[in-house]
Protein backbone atom coordinates (compact mmCIF):
# COMPACT_ATOMS: atom_id res chain seq x y z
CA UNK A 1 0.00 0.00 0.00
CA UNK A 2 1.66 3.30 -0.82
CA UNK A 3 2.18 5.09 2.29
CA UNK A 4 0.26 8.83 2.56
CA UNK A 5 2.42 9.21 5.99
CA UNK A 6 5.93 7.87 6.73
CA UNK A 7 7.80 8.54 9.98
CA UNK A 8 11.03 7.32 10.30
CA UNK A 9 13.59 6.80 13.34
CA UNK A 10 11.13 9.67 15.28
CA UNK A 11 12.75 9.90 18.85
CA UNK A 12 11.28 12.54 21.64
CA UNK A 13 13.70 13.15 24.29
CA UNK A 14 12.36 15.30 27.61
CA UNK A 15 14.53 16.15 30.89
CA UNK A 16 14.37 11.63 32.27
CA UNK A 17 12.21 10.91 30.00
CA UNK A 18 12.48 9.23 26.53
CA UNK A 19 8.88 9.44 25.36
CA UNK A 20 9.66 8.01 21.87
CA UNK A 21 12.78 6.10 20.80
CA UNK A 22 13.41 5.42 17.01
CA UNK A 23 9.57 4.87 15.91
CA UNK A 24 9.06 3.86 12.50
CA UNK A 25 5.05 4.41 11.39
CA UNK A 26 3.97 4.39 7.56
CA UNK A 27 0.15 5.11 7.24
CA UNK A 28 -1.33 4.26 4.01
CA UNK A 29 -3.66 6.48 1.84
CA UNK A 30 -7.71 5.40 2.99
CA UNK A 31 -7.09 3.37 5.52
CA UNK A 32 -8.25 3.42 9.57
CA UNK A 33 -4.54 2.78 11.04
CA UNK A 34 -4.66 2.49 15.26
CA UNK A 35 -1.79 3.59 17.40
CA UNK A 36 -2.43 0.80 20.50
CA UNK A 37 -0.12 1.67 23.77
CA UNK A 38 -0.53 1.62 27.69
CA UNK A 39 -0.66 5.01 29.00
CA UNK A 40 2.22 6.91 28.76
CA UNK A 41 3.72 4.45 25.82
CA UNK A 42 4.43 7.86 23.86
CA UNK A 43 1.71 7.39 21.20
CA UNK A 44 0.05 10.90 22.09
CA UNK A 45 3.80 12.24 21.82
CA UNK A 46 3.91 11.26 18.21
CA UNK A 47 0.57 12.04 17.22
CA UNK A 48 1.71 15.92 18.21
CA UNK A 49 5.18 15.52 16.82
CA UNK A 50 2.71 14.51 13.35
CA UNK A 51 0.69 17.98 14.47
CA UNK A 52 3.58 20.36 15.05
CA UNK A 53 3.08 20.60 18.49
CA UNK A 54 6.42 18.95 19.71
CA UNK A 55 9.62 18.91 17.50
CA UNK A 56 11.08 15.52 16.95
CA UNK A 57 14.78 15.36 18.67
CA UNK A 58 15.50 12.99 15.70
CA UNK A 59 14.09 11.60 12.92
CA UNK A 60 12.36 12.49 9.66
CA UNK A 61 8.28 12.89 8.49
CA UNK A 62 7.05 12.24 5.09
CA UNK A 63 3.61 13.47 3.25
CA UNK A 64 2.76 11.99 0.49
CA UNK A 65 6.19 10.52 -0.28
CA UNK A 66 7.66 14.23 0.33
CA UNK A 67 9.90 15.25 3.28
CA UNK A 68 8.11 17.32 5.70
CA UNK A 69 8.94 20.20 8.21
CA UNK A 70 6.10 20.90 10.25
CA UNK A 71 7.27 23.56 12.84
CA UNK A 72 4.03 24.07 14.04
CA UNK A 73 -0.15 23.05 13.46
CA UNK A 74 0.00 25.64 10.85
CA UNK A 75 2.58 23.85 8.83
CA UNK A 76 0.64 20.72 9.61
CA UNK A 77 -2.67 21.81 8.35
CA UNK A 78 -1.06 23.24 5.38
CA UNK A 79 -0.07 19.68 4.83
CA UNK A 80 -3.93 18.29 5.09
CA UNK A 81 -3.41 17.01 8.76
CA UNK A 82 -6.00 17.67 11.58
CA UNK A 83 -6.21 16.42 14.79
CA UNK A 84 -9.34 15.67 17.33
CA UNK A 85 -7.35 16.27 20.46
CA UNK A 86 -8.62 14.08 23.34
CA UNK A 87 -9.67 16.90 26.13
CA UNK A 88 -11.40 18.99 22.93
CA UNK A 89 -10.37 22.61 21.97
CA UNK A 90 -13.97 24.39 21.79
CA UNK A 91 -14.96 28.01 23.04
CA UNK A 92 -18.27 26.65 24.72
CA UNK A 93 -20.49 30.35 25.09
CA UNK A 94 -19.77 30.52 20.78
CA UNK A 95 -22.06 28.96 18.55
CA UNK A 96 -20.99 25.72 16.32
CA UNK A 97 -20.69 27.52 13.09
CA UNK A 98 -18.24 30.50 14.75
CA UNK A 99 -16.39 27.34 16.44
CA UNK A 100 -16.05 25.24 13.40
CA UNK A 101 -14.50 28.80 11.37
CA UNK A 102 -12.80 30.09 13.70
CA UNK A 103 -9.13 31.64 12.42
CA UNK A 104 -10.55 31.01 8.97
CA UNK A 105 -13.62 33.24 8.86
CA UNK A 106 -15.35 34.21 5.70
CA UNK A 107 -15.93 38.11 5.79
CA UNK A 108 -17.92 40.67 4.70
CA UNK A 109 -17.04 44.93 4.43
CA UNK A 110 -14.07 43.57 6.82
CA UNK A 111 -16.45 41.75 9.27
CA UNK A 112 -18.00 38.06 10.18
CA UNK A 113 -20.18 36.84 7.74
CA UNK A 114 -22.26 34.64 9.76
CA UNK A 115 -24.68 33.37 7.40
CA UNK A 116 -22.08 32.68 5.01
CA UNK A 117 -20.12 30.60 7.56
CA UNK A 118 -23.54 28.75 8.76
CA UNK A 119 -23.85 27.91 5.03
CA UNK A 120 -20.35 26.93 4.67
CA UNK A 121 -21.03 24.58 7.65
CA UNK A 122 -24.41 23.00 6.52
CA UNK A 123 -22.71 22.11 3.03
CA UNK A 124 -19.84 20.23 4.41
CA UNK A 125 -21.46 18.72 7.80
CA UNK A 126 -24.11 16.90 5.21
CA UNK A 127 -20.95 15.72 2.52
CA UNK A 128 -19.72 14.10 5.66
CA UNK A 129 -23.00 12.87 7.21
CA UNK A 130 -21.74 15.01 9.96
CA UNK A 131 -24.91 16.67 11.25
CA UNK A 132 -24.82 19.37 13.68
CA UNK A 133 -27.08 22.23 14.83
CA UNK A 134 -24.61 25.24 12.92
CA UNK A 135 -26.46 27.79 15.42
CA UNK A 136 -26.65 26.06 19.33
CA UNK A 137 -23.70 27.36 21.45
CA UNK A 138 -21.26 24.15 22.14
CA UNK A 139 -21.72 24.71 26.08
CA UNK A 140 -25.60 23.60 25.18
CA UNK A 141 -24.83 20.28 23.07
CA UNK A 142 -23.72 16.75 23.73
CA UNK A 143 -20.47 15.19 24.25
CA UNK A 144 -20.75 13.36 20.64
CA UNK A 145 -21.86 16.40 19.22
CA UNK A 146 -18.91 17.90 20.47
CA UNK A 147 -16.74 15.53 18.64
CA UNK A 148 -18.46 16.45 15.53
CA UNK A 149 -17.45 19.80 16.07
CA UNK A 150 -13.72 18.91 16.45
CA UNK A 151 -13.89 16.94 13.20
CA UNK A 152 -15.76 19.52 10.84
CA UNK A 153 -13.27 21.96 12.14
CA UNK A 154 -9.96 19.95 10.96
CA UNK A 155 -12.30 18.99 7.79
CA UNK A 156 -12.88 22.35 6.82
CA UNK A 157 -9.45 23.78 7.27
CA UNK A 158 -8.96 21.09 4.63
CA UNK A 159 -7.04 17.62 6.16
CA UNK A 160 -7.19 14.55 4.33
CA UNK A 161 -5.11 13.11 7.20
CA UNK A 162 -7.23 12.96 10.48
CA UNK A 163 -5.41 12.05 14.08
CA UNK A 164 -8.70 11.47 16.42
CA UNK A 165 -6.98 11.04 19.59
CA UNK A 166 -9.02 8.67 22.17
CA UNK A 167 -12.06 9.62 20.95
CA UNK A 168 -14.54 7.51 22.16
CA UNK A 169 -13.28 8.15 25.64
CA UNK A 170 -16.13 9.87 27.00
CA UNK A 171 -18.98 9.11 24.51
CA UNK A 172 -21.78 7.12 24.90
CA UNK A 173 -22.25 3.39 23.20
CA UNK A 174 -24.49 4.48 21.10
CA UNK A 175 -21.94 7.50 19.98
CA UNK A 176 -19.37 5.41 19.80
CA UNK A 177 -21.38 3.34 16.70
CA UNK A 178 -22.12 6.33 15.20
CA UNK A 179 -18.62 8.20 15.63
CA UNK A 180 -17.34 4.74 13.61
CA UNK A 181 -20.08 5.35 10.50
CA UNK A 182 -18.72 8.68 10.34
CA UNK A 183 -14.83 6.85 10.52
CA UNK A 184 -16.04 4.46 7.68
CA UNK A 185 -17.87 7.59 5.59
CA UNK A 186 -14.33 9.63 5.90
CA UNK A 187 -12.57 6.59 4.59
CA UNK A 188 -15.11 6.35 1.63
CA UNK A 189 -14.56 10.42 0.47
CA UNK A 190 -10.48 9.41 0.88
CA UNK A 191 -9.42 10.67 4.21
CA UNK A 192 -6.50 8.72 6.00
CA UNK A 193 -7.35 7.82 9.78
CA UNK A 194 -4.76 7.27 12.48
CA UNK A 195 -6.65 5.97 15.91
CA UNK A 196 -5.41 6.21 19.19
CA UNK A 197 -7.26 3.63 21.62
CA UNK A 198 -6.94 1.76 24.72
CA UNK A 199 -10.12 0.05 23.59
CA UNK A 200 -9.29 -3.77 21.99
CA UNK A 201 -13.01 -4.47 21.21
CA UNK A 202 -13.31 -1.05 19.40
CA UNK A 203 -9.67 -1.31 17.18
CA UNK A 204 -11.23 -5.00 15.86
CA UNK A 205 -14.65 -3.27 14.87
CA UNK A 206 -12.98 -0.13 12.78
CA UNK A 207 -9.19 -0.60 12.16
CA UNK A 208 -7.64 -1.88 9.24
CA UNK A 209 -3.90 -2.19 10.73
CA UNK A 210 -2.14 -1.95 14.34
CA UNK A 211 0.85 -0.37 15.41
CA UNK A 212 1.35 -1.13 18.90
CA UNK A 213 3.91 0.48 21.05
CA UNK A 214 5.28 -0.34 24.49
CA UNK A 215 7.57 2.23 26.72
CA UNK A 216 8.19 4.49 23.14
CA UNK A 217 9.16 1.28 21.33
CA UNK A 218 7.13 -0.27 18.34
CA UNK A 219 6.65 -3.74 19.04
CA UNK A 220 4.81 -4.75 16.33
CA UNK A 221 2.21 -3.62 13.13
CA UNK A 222 -0.17 -6.18 12.18
CA UNK A 223 -3.49 -6.39 9.96
CA UNK A 224 -6.53 -6.25 12.21
CA UNK A 225 -8.06 -9.24 10.30
CA UNK A 226 -4.61 -10.99 11.20
CA UNK A 227 -4.94 -10.73 15.04
CA UNK A 228 -7.11 -11.04 17.58
CA UNK A 229 -7.49 -8.94 21.15
CA UNK A 230 -5.74 -11.42 23.88
CA UNK A 231 -2.79 -11.48 21.24
CA UNK A 232 -3.00 -7.57 20.93
CA UNK A 233 -3.31 -7.03 24.98
CA UNK A 234 -0.29 -9.65 25.27
CA UNK A 235 1.96 -7.32 22.98
CA UNK A 236 0.63 -4.23 24.37
CA UNK A 237 1.71 -4.37 28.19
CA UNK A 238 4.53 -7.42 27.69
CA UNK A 239 2.51 -10.28 29.58
CA UNK A 240 -0.80 -12.11 29.42
CA UNK A 241 -3.82 -10.47 30.67
CA UNK A 242 -6.62 -11.23 31.80
CA UNK A 243 -10.43 -10.14 30.95
CA UNK A 244 -12.22 -11.63 33.54
CA UNK A 245 -12.52 -10.14 36.83
CA UNK A 246 -11.67 -12.69 39.55
CA UNK A 247 -13.83 -12.14 42.21
CA UNK A 248 -15.89 -14.50 44.52
CA UNK A 249 -19.05 -14.65 45.86
CA UNK A 250 -20.22 -11.46 47.29
CA UNK A 251 -21.50 -11.40 51.30
CA UNK A 252 -22.92 -8.00 51.82
CA UNK A 253 -23.27 -6.90 55.31
CA UNK A 254 -23.97 -3.91 56.93
CA UNK A 255 -25.55 -0.78 55.77
CA UNK A 256 -22.62 1.84 54.95
CA UNK A 257 -24.75 4.40 52.22
CA UNK A 258 -28.63 4.67 52.42
CA UNK A 259 -29.99 6.87 50.12
CA UNK A 260 -33.86 7.77 50.94
CA UNK A 261 -36.22 9.52 47.63
CA UNK A 262 -33.68 12.03 46.98
CA UNK A 263 -34.41 15.13 44.67
CA UNK A 264 -32.06 17.31 43.27
CA UNK A 265 -31.93 19.72 40.87
CA UNK A 266 -29.35 20.24 37.43
CA UNK A 267 -27.29 22.98 36.57
CA UNK A 268 -30.12 24.23 34.44
CA UNK A 269 -32.25 24.55 37.76
CA UNK A 270 -34.44 21.46 35.93
CA UNK A 271 -35.21 17.87 37.98
CA UNK A 272 -32.22 15.93 37.93
CA UNK A 273 -32.97 13.28 40.57
CA UNK A 274 -36.75 12.56 41.10
CA UNK A 275 -36.91 10.39 44.18
CA UNK A 276 -33.96 7.98 43.91
CA UNK A 277 -33.52 5.58 47.04
CA UNK A 278 -30.98 3.16 47.26
CA UNK A 279 -28.72 1.22 49.59
CA UNK A 280 -25.06 -0.16 49.57
CA UNK A 281 -23.27 -2.49 51.92
CA UNK A 282 -20.57 -3.22 53.23
CA UNK A 283 -18.47 -6.05 50.68
CA UNK A 284 -20.78 -5.26 47.77
CA UNK A 285 -19.95 -3.66 44.67
CA UNK A 286 -23.31 -1.89 43.56
CA UNK A 287 -22.89 -0.42 39.72
CA UNK A 288 -25.74 2.26 38.63
CA UNK A 289 -25.78 1.65 34.95
CA UNK A 290 -27.59 4.19 32.37
CA UNK A 291 -27.42 6.28 29.46
CA UNK A 292 -25.08 9.22 29.95
CA UNK A 293 -26.96 12.53 31.50
CA UNK A 294 -29.63 10.76 33.22
CA UNK A 295 -28.83 11.66 36.85
CA UNK A 296 -25.83 9.31 37.49
CA UNK A 297 -23.77 13.07 37.59
CA UNK A 298 -26.08 15.06 40.06
CA UNK A 299 -26.30 11.53 42.23
CA UNK A 300 -22.93 11.02 43.05
CA UNK A 301 -22.18 15.45 42.94
CA UNK A 302 -25.10 15.14 45.99
CA UNK A 303 -23.86 12.41 47.87
CA UNK A 304 -20.38 13.94 47.94
CA UNK A 305 -21.50 17.37 48.15
CA UNK A 306 -20.95 18.93 45.45
CA UNK A 307 -24.31 19.76 44.21
CA UNK A 308 -27.10 20.62 46.95
CA UNK A 309 -30.31 18.35 47.46
CA UNK A 310 -33.56 19.47 47.27
CA UNK A 311 -35.41 17.19 49.43
CA UNK A 312 -34.31 13.48 50.75
CA UNK A 313 -31.96 12.05 52.89
CA UNK A 314 -28.53 10.75 52.35
CA UNK A 315 -27.22 8.60 55.38
CA UNK A 316 -23.49 7.24 56.09
CA UNK A 317 -23.59 4.75 58.35
CA UNK A 318 -26.81 5.58 59.99
CA UNK A 319 -25.83 9.49 60.06
CA UNK A 320 -27.30 12.28 58.59
CA UNK A 321 -24.70 14.17 55.69
CA UNK A 322 -27.22 15.39 53.04
CA UNK A 323 -25.46 18.66 51.96
CA UNK A 324 -22.62 17.89 54.26
CA UNK A 325 -19.80 20.00 52.61
CA UNK A 326 -17.21 18.00 50.52
CA UNK A 327 -14.91 17.98 53.61
CA UNK A 328 -17.28 16.72 55.42
CA UNK A 329 -17.89 14.28 53.65
CA UNK A 330 -14.38 13.10 52.99
CA UNK A 331 -14.25 12.98 57.05
CA UNK A 332 -17.34 10.66 56.73
CA UNK A 333 -14.84 8.19 55.33
CA UNK A 334 -16.24 8.38 51.80
CA UNK A 335 -13.72 8.20 48.66
CA UNK A 336 -14.51 9.91 45.38
CA UNK A 337 -12.90 9.18 41.90
CA UNK A 338 -14.63 11.88 39.95
CA UNK A 339 -15.78 11.52 36.28
CA UNK A 340 -13.84 14.51 35.03
CA UNK A 341 -10.23 13.84 36.25
CA UNK A 342 -9.22 17.41 34.84
CA UNK A 343 -11.95 19.33 35.99
CA UNK A 344 -12.42 17.83 39.83
CA UNK A 345 -9.66 15.24 40.19
CA UNK A 346 -6.57 17.07 40.08
CA UNK A 347 -4.86 20.56 39.94
CA UNK A 348 -2.84 20.54 37.05
CA UNK A 349 -0.76 22.76 37.62
CA UNK A 350 0.58 20.77 40.60
CA UNK A 351 2.81 18.17 41.16
CA UNK A 352 2.25 14.58 41.77
CA UNK A 353 2.96 14.55 45.03
CA UNK A 354 0.87 17.98 45.86
CA UNK A 355 -2.24 16.39 44.24
CA UNK A 356 -1.98 13.02 46.75
CA UNK A 357 -2.26 14.98 49.54
CA UNK A 358 -5.03 17.39 48.21
CA UNK A 359 -7.90 16.13 50.99
CA UNK A 360 -5.31 15.10 53.49
CA UNK A 361 -2.61 17.93 53.40
CA UNK A 362 -3.59 19.65 56.18
CA UNK A 363 -3.19 16.19 58.89
CA UNK A 364 -0.74 15.34 60.89
CA UNK A 365 2.18 13.59 59.93
CA UNK A 366 1.86 15.95 56.59
CA UNK A 367 1.33 19.04 58.30
CA UNK A 368 2.75 20.76 61.63
CA UNK A 369 0.15 23.33 62.23
CA UNK A 370 0.60 25.85 59.16
CA UNK A 371 3.61 24.16 58.09
CA UNK A 372 3.99 21.07 55.59
CA UNK A 373 6.50 18.19 56.03
CA UNK A 374 7.31 17.99 52.80
CA UNK A 375 9.87 15.08 53.08
CA UNK A 376 6.66 12.99 54.43
CA UNK A 377 4.70 14.14 51.62
CA UNK A 378 7.49 13.43 49.38
CA UNK A 379 7.91 9.91 50.69
CA UNK A 380 4.04 9.12 50.56
CA UNK A 381 3.88 10.09 46.49
CA UNK A 382 6.88 7.89 45.77
CA UNK A 383 5.14 4.67 47.70
CA UNK A 384 1.95 5.29 45.75
CA UNK A 385 3.80 6.14 42.81
CA UNK A 386 5.48 2.53 42.55
CA UNK A 387 2.13 0.73 44.18
CA UNK A 388 0.19 2.25 41.61
CA UNK A 389 2.77 1.65 38.34
CA UNK A 390 2.46 5.88 37.96
CA UNK A 391 4.75 6.84 34.68
CA UNK A 392 6.74 9.02 34.90
CA UNK A 393 8.32 7.73 38.27
CA UNK A 394 9.03 11.77 39.48
CA UNK A 395 6.79 13.01 41.98
CA UNK A 396 8.32 16.38 41.11
CA UNK A 397 6.39 16.41 37.73
CA UNK A 398 3.25 18.29 37.24
CA UNK A 399 -0.08 16.92 37.16
CA UNK A 400 -0.52 18.65 33.77
CA UNK A 401 2.66 16.52 31.92
CA UNK A 402 0.83 12.77 32.87
CA UNK A 403 -1.06 10.76 30.25
CA UNK A 404 -4.43 11.03 30.82
CA UNK A 405 -4.66 7.19 32.47
CA UNK A 406 -1.41 8.13 34.41
CA UNK A 407 -3.89 11.20 35.62
CA UNK A 408 -5.93 8.74 36.47
CA UNK A 409 -4.00 6.42 38.36
CA UNK A 410 -3.05 9.33 40.56
CA UNK A 411 -6.47 10.05 41.73
CA UNK A 412 -7.59 6.16 42.36
CA UNK A 413 -3.98 6.09 44.26
CA UNK A 414 -5.25 9.03 46.54
CA UNK A 415 -8.56 7.69 47.00
CA UNK A 416 -7.94 3.99 47.81
CA UNK A 417 -5.08 4.93 49.78
CA UNK A 418 -7.54 6.61 52.22
CA UNK A 419 -9.10 3.39 52.95
CA UNK A 420 -12.19 4.91 53.14
CA UNK A 421 -15.31 2.72 54.14
CA UNK A 422 -17.22 3.90 50.73
CA UNK A 423 -15.59 4.51 47.58
CA UNK A 424 -17.82 6.31 44.76
CA UNK A 425 -15.59 5.38 41.73
CA UNK A 426 -17.13 7.64 38.37
CA UNK A 427 -16.08 6.36 35.15
CA UNK A 428 -12.56 5.12 37.09
CA UNK A 429 -11.54 3.00 33.55
CA UNK A 430 -12.33 5.87 31.33
CA UNK A 431 -9.14 6.30 29.11
CA UNK A 432 -7.13 3.87 30.67
CA UNK A 433 -5.22 0.63 28.81
CA UNK A 434 -6.10 -2.90 29.76
CA UNK A 435 -3.35 -3.46 31.75
CA UNK A 436 -4.31 -0.57 33.73
CA UNK A 437 -8.51 -1.72 33.73
CA UNK A 438 -6.79 -4.90 35.10
CA UNK A 439 -5.38 -3.38 38.07
CA UNK A 440 -8.18 -0.65 38.63
CA UNK A 441 -10.66 -3.53 38.60
CA UNK A 442 -8.19 -5.91 40.98
CA UNK A 443 -8.21 -2.77 43.84
CA UNK A 444 -11.99 -1.76 43.37
CA UNK A 445 -12.70 -6.08 44.10
CA UNK A 446 -9.67 -5.63 46.79
CA UNK A 447 -11.85 -3.06 48.81
CA UNK A 448 -15.12 -4.89 48.64
CA UNK A 449 -13.57 -7.96 49.72
CA UNK A 450 -12.11 -5.92 52.81
CA UNK A 451 -15.60 -5.33 53.66
CA UNK A 452 -15.96 -1.86 52.78
CA UNK A 453 -18.58 -0.54 50.44
CA UNK A 454 -18.13 0.27 46.44
CA UNK A 455 -20.45 2.51 44.13
CA UNK A 456 -19.23 2.25 40.58
CA UNK A 457 -20.86 4.54 38.21
CA UNK A 458 -19.89 3.19 34.85
CA UNK A 459 -21.22 3.97 31.27
CA UNK A 460 -19.20 0.87 30.06
CA UNK A 461 -22.02 -1.64 30.51
CA UNK A 462 -19.20 -4.46 30.43
CA UNK A 463 -17.72 -2.91 33.34
CA UNK A 464 -20.60 -2.85 34.98
CA UNK A 465 -21.66 -6.55 34.25
CA UNK A 466 -17.90 -7.99 35.35
CA UNK A 467 -17.76 -5.87 38.39
CA UNK A 468 -21.02 -5.25 40.19
CA UNK A 469 -22.61 -7.68 42.79
CA UNK A 470 -26.09 -5.96 41.81
CA UNK A 471 -27.15 -3.19 39.29
CA UNK A 472 -29.18 -0.20 39.44
CA UNK A 473 -30.40 1.04 36.29
CA UNK A 474 -31.09 5.01 35.97
CA UNK A 475 -33.70 6.84 33.72
CA UNK A 476 -34.89 10.23 34.12
CA UNK A 477 -33.82 10.67 37.67
CA UNK A 478 -35.38 7.64 38.74
CA UNK A 479 -33.94 3.78 39.56
CA UNK A 480 -35.93 1.66 37.27
CA UNK A 481 -34.90 -1.49 38.71
CA UNK A 482 -32.38 -3.15 40.41
CA UNK A 483 -30.73 -6.88 39.76
CA UNK A 484 -28.46 -9.26 41.23
CA UNK A 485 -25.53 -9.02 38.39
CA UNK A 486 -25.85 -12.91 37.57
CA UNK A 487 -29.39 -11.80 36.29
CA UNK A 488 -28.21 -9.19 33.80
CA UNK A 489 -28.02 -9.44 30.26
CA UNK A 490 -26.84 -6.76 27.99
CA UNK A 491 -30.09 -6.70 26.40
CA UNK A 492 -32.16 -6.63 30.08
CA UNK A 493 -30.10 -3.93 30.82
CA UNK A 494 -30.27 -2.19 27.41
CA UNK A 495 -34.06 -2.46 27.76
CA UNK A 496 -34.21 -0.65 31.34
CA UNK A 497 -31.94 2.07 30.31
CA UNK A 498 -34.06 3.06 27.83
CA UNK A 499 -37.00 3.38 30.78
CA UNK A 500 -38.61 -0.34 30.39
CA UNK A 501 -38.90 -1.43 34.39
CA UNK A 502 -36.84 -5.00 34.96
CA UNK A 503 -35.23 -6.59 36.97
CA UNK A 504 -35.32 -8.28 41.21
CA UNK A 505 -37.06 -4.90 42.72
CA UNK A 506 -39.05 -4.04 39.79
CA UNK A 507 -40.06 -0.23 39.35
CA UNK A 508 -38.13 2.53 41.09
CA UNK A 509 -40.45 2.57 44.45
CA UNK A 510 -38.43 0.13 45.69
CA UNK A 511 -37.55 2.03 48.69
CA UNK A 512 -34.27 0.02 49.39
CA UNK A 513 -32.51 -0.67 46.43
CA UNK A 514 -32.83 -4.11 47.07
CA UNK A 515 -33.36 -7.27 45.08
Amino acid sequence: MEPVIEMRNISKVFPRVVANDKINISVAYGEIHTLLGENGAGKSTLMNILYGLYQPSEGEIYIKQKKAEITNPNAAIALGIGMVHQHFMLIPPMTVAENIVLGREPRKFGFLDLARAVERVEDISKRYGLQVDPKAKVEDISVGMQQRVEILKALYRGAEILILDEPTAVLTPQEISELFEIMRNLIKEGKSIIFITHKLKEIMAVSDRVTVIRRGRVVDTVRTGETNPQDLASKMVGRQVSFLVDKKIAAPGQKILKIKDLHALNSRKLPALKGISLEIRRGEIVGLAGVDGNGQTELVEVITGLRKAQSGKVMMLDRDITNFKPRKVITASISHIPEDRQARGLVLDFSIEENMVLETYYQDGFANGLILNHKQIERHARRLIREFDIRPTDEKALARSLSGGNQQKVIIAREVDRDPELLIAAQPTRGLDVGAIEFVHKRLVEQRDKGKAVFLVSLDLDEIMALSDRIAVIYEGQIVGTLLASEATEELLGLMMAGAAGGGSGKEGNQDGQP
